[in-house]
């Protein structure tokens, strides 16, 4: 299959984690849906919701805002939503949305002659992320921890929901780029120009042998997200901060 167009105009979202307690995404979702922001192309980058897993109820039931308002956008906007750490089998949740999984990214996209490739960024983490993100989505494993759940009347994703509270998404990471360089250095991706990811919330750019890396910054922290733009003596990407407006 030939690599899809990432779109002019299109607009890039990562690390949101939305729920009840963050709810910025939502209304930037509600001006999505009212035209007051605009783009022909909707790209998710993983982790926009802060606890979604597919086959586990009680994570949607109270992402249910969120989820609806994807639904409708999607039947006027191409979207793509690439799984993260903290949102993973989604495809039946959101039947109209292009949901890529984690063994399916990079997704790769042309844009003015260029292959661009987005990933979530939590890929060639290590043997153990590896084993952690193949446990976390084992129907066996997801089963008995939605069995247990019920019985102990929601504990398992309430214990859950407290972690994600306490939990900082806006540090710096020291060494960034070293840990990037080692990251990428047994990918295979000679025929990508520009890699762009999430996760690591570092709204950083940079040049690694002749690939144009750029890591996002999380909406989470500043609600900043990315616009599509021509490349011509100009960032491939635009930055902006949604703020909703006072009532």
């Amino acid at each position: 299959m030939s690599p899809k167009p990432l779109l002019c105009g299109a607009i890039l979202i990562a690390d949101a984690h939305c729920a009840p307690w963050r709810t910025p995404f939502i209304d930037f979702l509600h001006a999505l849906d009212l035209g007051e922001i605009t783009t022909p192309q909707l790209i998710l980058m993983g982790d926009v919701f802060d606890m979604l897993y597919g086959p586990i109820p009680r994570t949607y039931s109270y992402n249910t805002e969120g989820l609806d308002l994807l639904n409708r956008l999607s039947k006027r906007i191409e979207i793509f939503y690439l799984e993260g750490n903290h949102d993973f089998l989604l495809a039946d949740l959101l039947p109209h949305v292009n949901v890529i999984s984690r063994e399916h990214q990079p997704l790769v996209m042309t844009y003015e002659g260029k292959n661009i490739a987005l990933s979530h960024g939590d890929s060639n983490m290590g043997w153990g992320y590896e084993l952690y993100t193949a446990l976390i989505r084992s129907p066996l494993v997801l089963g008995l921890l939605r069995t247990i759940d019920n019985m102990k009347n929601g504990f398992i994703v309430a214990w859950l929901e407290e972690q994600m509270k306490r939990k900082s998404h806006c540090r710096s990471i020291e060494n960034f780029k070293n840990l990037i360089e080692r990251r990428l250095g047994t990918l295979n991706l000679e025929s990508i120009d520009v890699l762009i990811e999430g996760h690591f919330h570092q709204n950083q750019t940079f040049e690694i042998n002749g690939l144009h890396y750029i890591n996002l910054a999380a909406f989470a922290c500043n609600e900043r997200y990315f616009s599509v733009q021509s490349t011509q003596n100009q960032p491939l990407l635009h930055e902006a901060v949604f703020r909703k407006e006072p009532l």
